[in-house]
């Protein structure tokens, strides 16, 4: 898919004098996903990696856990006159395919969830999932329990940590041209960057990433860093916990309610890591850390 970008004209000020010029903006467009053809959720993203996004937008639901529960996912056209979809397909080369909707068909034998108007969520660039953020789901839909033993395997340092933002910044192509996309990165406990997607909605990058995961049959990604550019919100911490990744680090704060996910399932959360500089709320029993004087 080619509409990462677009180009718009502005009217640029600087120091009193104005010019006009063409400026490249990120796209933003909305996505229906639908599971065996019936509407589960619209969220709004930028165009790419929307197979991965669908997959890993289910794994957060608690739908999908490995590649051999997923059939295949394919495009479909917009809604026609009588109110029906048809794949894409049916509707190779034709115009009315956006592009804009995928439908999920699960393996056989995987059961279907219900699909209600309780259950269909509307999510958008900003927030993730609206109206769902409940420890109760997470806990009960969980695939894979994060290793909470002091003597866990998985071990990171702080200067490993610190490192990960310039690394993440210096892979994020789409950024240096718009400046207007949040960043998810995978990377490996000794800071080897395994993946990064780039979209206008942090909760859609990082559901990339796993996306991409489950497709490739690396979950649970039990070995691994989340790291992301903006906040450490309860949906981002939610969707760690449920493809198995242990350590979540964002630059910017956590909300209350991720670090009440982090406490509860073991997930290593750390927030404002900036330079050599991090708070870490939960978890600290994954990173080796000198003790110092205690504060008040």
């Amino acid at each position: 898919m080619g509409r990462v970008t677009e180009r718009r004209r502005v009217i640029r000020i600087r120091d009193g004098a104005v010019s006009t010029r063409p400026d490249t903006l990120v796209t933003e467009e909305p996505m229906e996903i639908r599971l065996g053809g019936k509407p589960l959720a619209i969220t709004m993203r930028t165009p790419g990696d929307d197979f991965a996004l669908a997959a890993g937008f289910l794994v957060s639901e608690g739908v999908l856990a490995s590649a051999d529960e997923l059939a295949h996912i394919v495009y479909c056209a917009g809604a026609t006159g009588g109110g029906t979809s048809r794949s894409s397909e049916a509707e190779s080369g034709g115009r009315s395919n956006t592009y804009n909707v995928v439908d999920v068909r699960l393996a056989d034998g995987v059961p279907v969830p219900d699909i209600t108007l309780e259950r269909n969520v509307y999510t958008t660039s900003s927030c993730g999932l609206c109206g769902k953020a409940s420890l109760d789901a997470v806990r009960t839909t969980a695939r894979w329990a994060l290793d909470t033993s002091p003597d866990t395997p998985v071990r990171i340092s702080t200067a490993t940590l610190a490192a990960l933002p310039d690394r993440l910044r210096a892979a994020q192509r789409v950024f240096d041209r718009t400046g207007g996309l949040h960043a998810a990165g995978l990377f490996s406990t000794d800071g080897e960057l395994l993946d990064l997607r780039e979209d206008v909605g942090r909760h859609n990058a990082v559901d990339k990433i796993i996306g991409r995961a489950l497709q490739q049959g690396l979950l649970p990604l039990s070995d691994c860093v989340l790291m992301v550019s903006g906040r450490a919100s309860f949906e981002l911490a939610q969707k760690a916990v449920m493809a198995g990744i242990p350590v979540l680090a964002a630059v910017s704060a956590p909300s209350s309610l991720a670090v009440d996910l982090a406490a509860e399932t073991g997930l290593t959360l750390v927030g404002f890591l900036r330079g050599t500089s991090m708070n870490v709320y939960a978890g600290e029993h994954r990173l080796a850390l000198r003790a110092t004087a205690a504060t008040g």
